[in-house]
């Protein structure tokens, strides 16, 4: 079986994310903990790479193959259905899963990758070079051929330094094999073309080529980032990830966001456990992606409302977060004196005591409080 790992939890959406040739599933460091807020993420490691056994395929291997393993790992885990997000050759997995089982792919996500890689010749002069030499004089150039010039990734590199020479020739021959341009337009599922603009292994024009042959499919450039989108910019790859793949949660997040503070989300995040998995998805979707987003009422209008109700409860530590998100939505400490004032009436003048004090405390932070 493939070596992967799950995060989020079981009841979620799944999400398979496939790896890059040389890379493991840290490829997605950045990116699986966002996603498995409203998914089941799955990412798994290619045979020789990471945990995966270079067994799992041997010389002539075909990306079908890998796809048959990525199979494998959904029934093992109880999927029948799922979407899918790759890189590279992983994005070719996900191709292959697409257009010949697309019973399984309910949305798919190819990024910095190639409906066909160039030709044979190159992939079968590596794949002998590597079996013949190992991989520690390739893995040298690593960076050249995944970042753009001065970013590095050194976990990344150190993956294609140390990963199995059997197996990643194998999928050098499985990338040699594969050309799947006649038959991208069989692809029914919601596709999404992810380009990195500074890519010279599969240029924007590889993907602009899946993109045109898919009915409905959308792409997307991302400045800045070479063939390893994910590791250097993954803000913008979970930008489009999430408005692919996440609907109401993946908006959600990104409002979250917004108004309460990447340090107080990431805090969250760090604290997500397979327990609490569903309630945090359940915040996104819902609190976030639907009541938050109502242009209804404006953000400052929602401040306002949440403080009070805050106090009335008595719930003083979320009331010092929507202080906090309160001034990001434009408040001044004078409104927000204003608000916990008008509490006093309503919700009580002990209630009303015990706000004034959290909130001067946060203003006094920013350095606002008199």
């Amino acid at each position: 079986m493939l070596h992967h790992r799950v995060e989020g939890a079981v009841s979620a959406p799944p999400l398979f994310l496939g790896p890059s040739l040389g890379t493991s599933l840290a490829l997605w460091d950045k990116v699986a903990p966002e996603l498995s807020v409203a998914h089941r993420v799955v990412r798994w490691d290619l045979p020789g790479h990471g945990g995966s056994s270079a067994s799992l395929i041997g010389p002539g291997a075909t990306v079908g193959d890998l796809a048959a393993l990525v199979l494998a790992l959904a029934d093992s885990l109880g999927i029948d259905r799922f979407s899918y997000a790759g890189v590279s050759l992983g994005g070719a997995v996900g191709l292959h899963l697409a257009v010949h089982h697309p019973e399984r792919v309910e949305r798919l996500a190819v990024i910095c990758s190639s409906a066909h890689f160039s030709g044979s010749k190159p992939w079968e002069e590596r794949a002998a070079l590597v079996r013949a030499e190992g991989l520690a004089g390739l893995a040298e150039g690593a960076d050249a051929r995944w970042f753009t010039p001065g970013f590095t990734v050194p976990e990344l590199v150190e993956d294609h330094r140390t990963a199995d020479p059997d197996g990643y020739a194998a999928c050098c021959d499985a990338l040699a094999a594969f050309d799947i341009r006649e038959r991208l337009s069989r692809i029914g599922a919601p596709t999404l073309l992810v380009a990195g603009r500074e890519d010279p292994a599969t240029p924007p024009a590889h993907l602009r080529e899946i993109a045109d042959a898919v009915r409905g499919a959308g792409l997307v450039e991302i400045p800045g980032a070479s063939h390893l989108a994910p590791a250097e910019r993954p803000e913008a790859v979970l930008t489009a990830l999430r408005a692919h793949f996440d609907g109401d949660a993946g908006r959600g997040m990104a409002v979250r966001r917004q108004v309460l503070g990447d340090e107080h989300v990431d805090r969250a995040q760090a604290r997500q456990s397979a327990f609490t998995a569903r309630f945090q998805d359940f915040i996104s979707r819902y609190a976030w992606g639907e009541v938050w987003t109502d242009e209804t009422l404006s953000r400052r209008e929602r401040s306002m409302i949440t403080m009070t109700a805050l106090v009335a409860h008595g719930h003083y530590d979320e009331l010092a977060m929507h202080v906090r998100a309160a001034r990001r939505n434009g408040l001044t400490p004078e409104e927000i004196g204003a608000v916990l004032l008008q509490t006093a009436v309503y919700c009580g003048v002990p209630a009303a005591n015990s706000a004034f004090a959290v909130a001067q405390g946060v203003l006094a932070e920013e350095g606002l409080a008199p």
